[in-house]
C-alpha cells in the first residue's frame, strides 16, 4: 500500500498551539489543491467528536479534518485518552473503548498501541497527498521516551521529519527551543528539520536577534514567526484550559459551571456568536451568578464524581435559588443525568458508589451500563419543529415521566426531557446549538433574537483566515520540501 508523505509538528510543551498550526496548514495546503489528512497518534482530551463511522476522536482532529475539507474518521486519532481521574483514563482505540487504565498499566500497553497507530496512519495515508501529524505534549519529556507513541517514538517508527513549535507568549522561547535540542537524543534531534515561533505579539522584526540565536544554537533552520491569531477564539477549543467567557453584550445571561471533568464543552461555542447572549463560565469556588437567565450543566466524563464536585461548590444551593428567581436550566449529557432523581451504577463503572441521589429537578432516573451510545443524530425540536443535527456520546440510559415532554424527537421517538413547569430541560444531544434554526428557536423561547449568522460558515471563514495567516508569515514552501509531495505540480509557489 503506497503511503503519502508526511510532516510531524511537535511542540516545546503543551498548549503551544500545535493543533491550531496544523489546522491552518491543513487548510492552506487544501487551498493549493492537495488532498490533505490530519493525524494525531495519541491524544488526551475529554472533548471528543463522533466520526462518520460512529467512533470517537479528539475534537482538534475533527476540526483539522474540516480544514482539510474531508470527513473525520477514527484513523485520524487512533489512540484517545479520556481522563476519569488524576491517575486513570478511559482508552479509546480506533474509535472504540479499549479499556480503563492507570498510567503505569497504559505504559505497558504502548507497544501494541503503536502498532494500531501505525496501521491507522498507513490506511489514512493511502488516500491523501500529504499527512500532517500532530504530536502531544513535548518531546523534551525524555523520561517518557521509552515506548513513546506520541512524539519522537512515532516519528522514528514512521520515519517522519519534525517541525518544532515554540510559544513565545509564555516567555522563554529561546530556552524552550534550545533546551529541547539539548535534551533530545542525537537521533531524535536529527529528525527535527526546523522550528517555528508561535503566538508573537507586537512587531516580529523585534525578535530577529532571538530568532537568529535559536538557529545558531540549534543548527535548525527557522520556518518563520507566527503572530498572535486573535480569531482563534472563534474555533472549537480542545483543552479545558482554553475555556473562556464570551458571547455578545446582550441581556440574556447564560452561566455554565465548570466541572472538574468537563467534556464536549464546544457545545457552548455557537452561543458565543450570539450578540444577545452573555456567557459566563463559573469556576470552582465562585457562586452561580444571581442574574443568570439560563444555567447550562455541560457534559462530563465522570457524572457521579462531578455531581459530588457540583455539590461541594455549593452550586446545588445556587441552582435552587436560580429556579426560585424564575431562571431556567438545561442539562446536556452528564448534566442531564445530574438533573434527575437518581443515578444508578450497578456495575461500578464510575467508582465504588452504586447509587447516588441526583438534583431531582427532572422526574427521570439514569442507569449506567457498559455499552456506550455513540453516533451522529438528526432530530427535531418539539416546540418549534426546527431541524437539529448533533451527536450522542454517553454511558447510561435515562427514563421517567418527564420524558413524556421531550426536548427533541429522533425518528419519532422522544429524546430528552422537560419538567412539568417547563423551566428545567435535559438532553443527550451534543452539538445541538450548532444548528442555526434550532438555536434561533431556542433563544426565541426566551424572548430573544438570534443574530442570524451561520455558525458553520463562521468556522469555515475563520479557517480561511487562519490559512491566509499561515501563508503570510510561515515558509510553507520550505516545510513542504521536507518530504516529496504527490499532487498538483503547482503546489509549490516558489
Amino acid at each position: 500500500m503506497a503511503r503519502a508523505p508526511a510532516i510531524m509538528f511537535q511542540g516545546t510543551g503543551s498548549n503551544v498551539g500545535k493543533s491550531l498550526v496544523v489546522a491552518g496548514v491543513c487548510r492552506a495546503l487544501s487551498n493549493r489543491g492537495l488532498r490533505v489528512a490530519p493525524f494525531k497518534p495519541q491524544n488526551m482530551s475529554n472533548n471528543a467528536a463522533v466520526t462518520v463511522e460512529g467512533g470517537e476522536i479528539g475534537r482538534a482532529q475533527a476540526l483539522q479534518a474540516l480544514a482539510c475539507r474531508r470527513e473525520a474518521t477514527v484513523d485520524m486519532n487512533p489512540v484517545l485518552l479520556k481522563p476519569e481521574s488524576d491517575t486513570g483514563a478511559q482508552v479509546v482505540v480506533q474509535g472504540a473503548v479499549f479499556g480503563r487504565m492507570r498510567a503505569r498499566e497504559y505504559g505497558h500497553k504502548k507497544s501494541c498501541l503503536l502498532a494500531r497507530a501505525l496501521e491507522s496512519f498507513e490506511r489514512l495515508g493511502a488516500d491523501a497527498d500529504i499527512v500532517l501529524v500532530e504530536g502531544a505534549g513535548s518531546p523534551a519529556e525524555t523520561n517518557l521516551r521509552a515506548g513513546d507513541i506520541a512524539n519522537m517514538g512515532f516519528a522514528e517508527a514512521a520515519e517522519l521529519p519534525v517541525v518544532l513549535i515554540g510559544d513565545i507568549d509564555r516567555g522563554g522561547v529561546i530556552a524552550q527551543v534550545v533546551g529541547t535540542r539539548e535534551v533530545l537524543a542525537p537521533a531524535d534531534s536529527a529528525r527535527v528539520r526546523g522550528f517555528l515561533i508561535n503566538k508573537f505579539r507586537g512587531q516580529p522584526e523585534l525578535f530577529q536577534d532571538g530568532y537568529a540565536e535559536i538557529e545558531r544554537r540549534t543548527g535548525w533552520p527557522g520556518f518563520g514567526v507566527l503572530p498572535w491569531f486573535a480569531e482563534a477564539v472563534r474555533l472549537p477549543a480542545e483543552d479545558a484550559l482554553d475555556l473562556r467567557d464570551g458571547g455578545g453584550r446582550g441581556g440574556f445571561h447564560v452561566a455554565v459551571p465548570v466541572f472538574s471533568r468537563i467534556a464536549n464543552f464546544d457545545d457552548l461555542d455557537p452561543l458565543r456568536t450570539e450578540p444577545e447572549v452573555r456567557l459566563t463560565l463559573v469556576r470552582p469556588g465562585s457562586a452561580l451568578p444571581g442574574d443568570a437567565d439560563l444555567v447550562i450543566l455541560p457534559g462530563t466524563k465522570s457524572t457521579i464524581a462531578d455531581l459530588r464536585f457540583f455539590r461541594a461548590q455549593g452550586w446545588d444551593v445556587d441552582l435552587t435559588a436560580h429556579l426560585r428567581r424564575g431562571g431556567a436550566v438545561l442539562g446536556i449529557c452528564g448534566g442531564y443525568q445530574m438533573l434527575g432523581k437518581a443515578i444508578d451504577d450497578p456495575e461500578g463503572l464510575e467508582g465504588a458508589e452504586r447509587s447516588v441521589g441526583g438534583l431531582a429537578l427532572l422526574d427521570v432516573e439514569t442507569v449506567m451500563s457498559p455499552a456506550k451510545t455513540l453516533g451522529r443524530t438528526a432530530a427535531v425540536h418539539v416546540a418549534s419543529g426546527a431541524p437539529v443535527e448533533g451527536y450522542e456520546i454517553h454511558l447510561g440510559q435515562t427514563d421517567g415521566p418527564d420524558r413524556q415532554r421531550p426536548l427533541f424527537e429522533v425518528d419519532g421517538h422522544p429524546e430528552g426531557a422537560i419538567s412539568a413547569g417547563g423551566r428545567v430541560m435535559g438532553t443527550y444531544l451534543h452539538g445541538c446549538f450548532a444548528s442555526d434554526t434550532f438555536r434561533a428557536a431556542f433563544l426565541r423561547g426566551f424572548g430573544r433574537r438570534s443574530g442570524g449568522l451561520s455558525f458553520g460558515d463562521g468556522v469555515d471563514r475563520t479557517l480561511e483566515a487562519l490559512a491566509g495567516h499561515i501563508e503570510a508569515h510561515l515558509d510553507v514552501d520550505a516545510m513542504l520540501k521536507l518530504c516529496p509531495v504527490r499532487g498538483p505540480l503547482d503546489v509549490l509557489r516558489g
